[in-house]
C-alpha cells in the first residue's frame, strides 16, 4: 500500500467483488483478502464474495486513521519509535526552510534517532518555555567563489 487510499472511491450504494476492489484502489487481490481477514465485512459467505460499498468505505476510513497520532506542540514524532516524544534533554535545533517556516530537529530520548517537526517561526515563542531551541548558523563553505573556475564547462 504505497499510496493512501481514498475512501470516497467506493460508492456506498454498490456491491463490490474482490477483483473490483483491487482494481478500484490499485492494490492486489491478496491485499483485499487480507482486509477480509482483518475485519472487512462480507454480505454472505457464498462465492463470489460481495462487499457493500458503505462497509468498504467505512473500513478504509478506519484503516487510514488508525496509525495517526497527534503530537502536543512541544513534542516531535519519532519515526523509529512510532510515537510522539519529548526531545532528549529538552533541546532542539531550528533550521529555516523559508522566511516564515522551518523545522525543528531533535534527538529521541529512547532510540537516539533524529526527530523532525515542521513549524512556523511565529510558533517558536510558545515553545521556548518547554524547549531549548537553538538557531545554528551555517558554516562558510571552503570552496565558495564568486567567479567559477577557469576550466569549468559551465559558463
Amino acid at each position: 500500500m504505497a499510496s493512501t487510499l481514498n475512501p470516497n472511491r467506493a460508492k456506498i450504494h454498490r456491491n463490490y467483488t474482490v477483483e473490483e476492489i483491487s482494481e478500484l484502489f490499485g492494490v492486489s487481490k491478496n491485499t483485499v483478502r487480507e482486509w477480509l481477514k482483518t475485519g472487512l465485512p462480507v454480505c454472505n459467505s457464498q462465492k463470489p464474495m460481495l462487499i457493500l460499498g458503505s462497509d468498504l468505505r467505512e473500513f478504509i476510513k478506519v484503516k487510514k486513521n488508525c496509525n495517526k497520532k497527534k503530537c502536543q506542540p512541544w513534542e516531535l514524532y519519532c519515526v523509529r519509535c512510532r510515537k510522539p516524544q519529548f526531545p532528549a534533554d529538552g533541546m532542539a535545533d531550528y533550521e529555516s526552510e523559508t522566511d516564515s517556516k522551518g523545522r525543528l530537529i531533535a534527538l529521541c530520548p529512547e532510540c537516539e534517532g533524529i526527530m523532525n517537526k515542521f513549524t512556523s517561526l511565529s510558533k517558536l515563542e510558545a515553545l521556548r518555555p518547554k524547549l531549548d531551541i537553538s538557531f545554528p548558523t551555517a558554516q562558510k563553505h571552503i570552496n565558495k567563489r564568486d567567479e567559477p573556475a577557469l576550466n569549468s564547462d559551465f559558463k
